[in-house]
Order: C-alpha cells, then sequence, then structure tokens
C-alpha cells in the first residue's frame, strides 16, 4: 500500500472513530462538521436525510428520545475495523459492523456502509447509509420500532 493510501486509511478509521465518540456525548457540532455540506444519510427505516441540517435532526431526535422518561446513564458505538476501499484519490468506500451498548447491555447492532470524499484535505462522509440488524427485544432500538408502528 502506498504512503498516500495508507494516510487516507487512517484519516477515515478517524473519522469512523470521531463519528461515534462525539455522537455519543452529544457534541453535534463537532459531529455535523464530519459530513460534507452536501452529505446524504439513509437509515434503515426508509427515511433519507439530505444535507447537513437535516442530518442533524437526526441526532438532536435520537437525543430527545433517549432522554425523555429515564435517562440511560450512557450510550456507546462499537465499531468493528472499517473495511475501506479506494476510489481515487479523494473518495473512498467503507463497510463497518456496527453494536451500541447501553446501561441494560447490548441494545441493537447493524452495518454502515459509506462513502468518503477528500475536500480541502479532509476526509469527510458524503453518503451514510445505516442499517438496523437486529435489537433487544425490550430495549431503546425496539421501543422506538413499536412507536412508528
Amino acid at each position: 500500500m502506498e504512503s498516500a493510501e495508507s494516510e487516507a486509511h487512517w484519516e477515515i478509521r478517524n473519522l469512523v472513530a470521531a463519528y461515534n465518540a462525539f455522537g455519543d456525548r452529544g457534541r453535534f457540532d463537532e459531529l455535523m462538521g464530519l459530513f460534507e455540506p452536501d452529505a446524504v444519510m439513509e437509515i434503515g427505516d426508509g427515511h433519507t436525510y439530505e444535507g447537513a441540517d437535516r442530518i442533524r435532526e437526526i441526532f438532536t431526535r435520537t437525543r430527545d428520545s433517549v432522554t425523555s422518561g429515564a435517562q440511560p446513564s450512557y450510550v456507546q458505538h462499537h465499531t468493528s475495523p472499517v473495511h475501506i476501499t479506494m476510489v481515487d484519490q479523494d473518495h473512498a468506500t467503507g463497510r463497518a459492523y456496527f453494536s451500541v451498548l447501553m446501561e441494560h447491555g447490548l441494545d441493537h447492532w447493524g452495518r454502515y456502509d459509506d462513502e468518503y470524499r477528500r475536500t480541502d484535505g479532509n476526509w469527510r462522509f458524503a453518503r451514510r447509509r445505516v442499517r438496523t440488524d437486529g435489537f433487544t427485544p425490550d430495549g431503546w432500538a425496539a421501543q422506538r420500532l413499536r412507536g412508528r408502528s
């Protein structure tokens, strides 16, 4: 692997780690800095959010649902190592698995399918697809899904 490609892999892995760290701590301004202004985020519930303002809604709505009622003492997203494919020097794709832990234990799990773009020397999310593969029956994600039925 060339030095430039190796550096891109490191920067993209750091991008994915920062997404989880900022999101879990409610640092949404920093989190939004990880997305391209025209980024798209698809959630497995069939919704597509285009642009930074719409993507921010995902996180603030999630924060509000987590903090209503009995507030969990923590939310932790854990991501598997990211499999990265370089498209060219400024574009790459990546795939990873995730699991979400809350005070009751494992809540839900799934996959990220990403497209990254390097702009002004920084790698950012251009597109993120989030697919939930499963959830704990009485957990937070299950309650959200039942609320939509």
